[in-house]
């Protein structure tokens, strides 16, 4: 047995002893394991290393955190409310359109935060009861904010899994939003009408309206909506004109942010801020601790090592052994699995397009936060809508998961044709 295998078994068995058996945080579980692979590949405690790890997803972490405190202040000033409001009071003699409508907003968070836990525990608890006012029992709504948080997290703009991807083989992340897309709406609107469809054919609206929380839309009308505006309209001014100056999605929430103090509820600034941080914090964790993680293990070769299995791995069951091995590394992170499994597979499909690969890929990554036991997207579902077991809304998600597992890799076989069209 290599020693660079010896080192992985043992940072995965330090990890998941940390996990399972300690109760210890992932990103404290990361660093204990970045520490032991060290020792054992003897480098000691490599303190540059990993201070450097630390900082490999900086860029990361500000967007999330940014975005977070854009989404708490959204969620402070009743722009959230109206928003759910206007969508319900449009398009309620639609109901497929509503369901579609009303899964963008539950998917909106994780698309600025790349995070399915703040989609989850932001828009889906706030979604949630019209949800259930439109019909829809309780198991049913939690697979369906429990898919809106994981597609979310994968749709444009801000897609972390593919971040990371991207960033093992210095592929910018410039490109992404039409494969990321395509992989994303088709799967959200599915999903929506398979859960929910069947019990919103014929609404009560009236019954609806009366327990929804219109203030906010009926005291400041279009004001509610500006800071939505300001975002889209700065996130794709740079794009529409190159020549000016990219402000950069950090800077471009905080400024949607500060707008958004003045358009709506008044909204007490630190404690928001210190909130949507406090929401975020977690998250920011495990990006250090993965940095960590990955940083050791190139530097014990044992990177190399993952590489080299996984382009030794015959074709016809490459696809296979990604579907399988990424969403189970992606049990303890779906940002880890994207960084040590993600990037190899990514390589060993060299012949592919790179960015619609790295896209689908990033999609199987996701899968990592419904699967046991951290499950955070399902836990989290569970709680906000008062399930007791979350292994039931799991069990739900099965045929969605496999669905978006098939979705992928064909995504992935079609990639060269598919880069001529998008």
């Amino acid at each position: 047995m290599c020693i660079e295998l010896i080192i992985f078994i043992a940072m995965v068995a330090v990890f998941a002893a940390g996990c399972f058996w300690l109760k210890l945080p992932v990103s404290i579980s990361m660093v204990i394991s970045a520490i032991v692979g060290a020792l054992i590949g003897g480098q000691g405690i490599p303190i540059r290393h990993l201070v450097e790890g630390t900082f490999s997803y900086v860029d990361t972490i500000l967007v999330i955190a940014c975005a977070m405190i854009f989404m708490k202040v959204l969620q402070e000033n009743g722009s959230l409310d109206a928003l759910s409001c206007m969508i319900v009071e449009r398009f309620h003699k639609v109901p497929a359109l509503l369901l579609c409508l009303i899964m963008l907003v539950i998917m909106f968070p994780g698309m600025i935060t790349g995070s399915s836990t703040a989609a989850v525990l932001s828009a889906g608890s706030i979604m949630m009861p019209v949800l259930i006012l439109m019909g829809i029992p309780k198991l049913e709504t939690g697979c369906i904010i429990a898919m809106g948080g994981i597609l979310g997290m994968i749709a444009p703009p801000v897609n972390i899994p593919a971040m990371l991807i991207g960033g093992g083989v210095d592929l910018p992340y410039v490109g992404f939003e039409g494969p990321l897309a395509l992989l994303t709406f088709p799967l959200a609107f599915l999903f929506v009408l398979m859960f929910g469809f069947k019990y919103v054919k014929h609404l009560d609206y009236e019954a609806i309206r009366q327990k929804m929380n219109t203030e906010s839309r009926e005291k400041y009308g279009f004001r509610n909506y500006i800071p939505i505006l300001v975002c889209v309209f700065l996130m794709i001014l740079n794009k529409a004109v190159p020549a000016i100056p990219d402000l950069g999605m950090p800077l471009v929430f905080l400024i949607s942010a500060i707008v958004g103090l003045f358009t709506g509820k008044k909204v007490p600034v630190l404690k928001t801020a210190k909130e949507a941080i406090n929401t975020v914090l977690p998250v920011l964790g495990i990006l250090m601790g993965v940095g960590m993680f990955i940083q050791i293990m190139t530097l014990t070769g044992v990177r190399g090592f993952i590489v080299n299995v996984c382009l030794s791995i015959p074709d016809a069951w490459r696809y296979l052994a990604m579907a399988i091995s990424i969403p189970l590394f992606g049990a303890v992170s779906s940002y880890g699995a994207s960084s040590v499994l993600g990037v190899p597979f990514l390589l060993a499909f060299l012949a592919k397009n790179q960015v619609i690969t790295a896209a689908a890929i990033s999609l199987i990554a996701s899968l990592g936060d419904m699967m046991p036991p951290t499950a955070l997207a399902g836990i989290f579902a569970a709680q906000v809508v008062g399930v007791k077991k979350y292994t039931d809304i799991l069990k739900k998600c099965l045929v969605p998961a496999i669905i978006m597992l098939v979705w992928a890799t064909i995504i992935i076989v079609f990639s060269p044709q598919l880069a001529k069209i998008i």
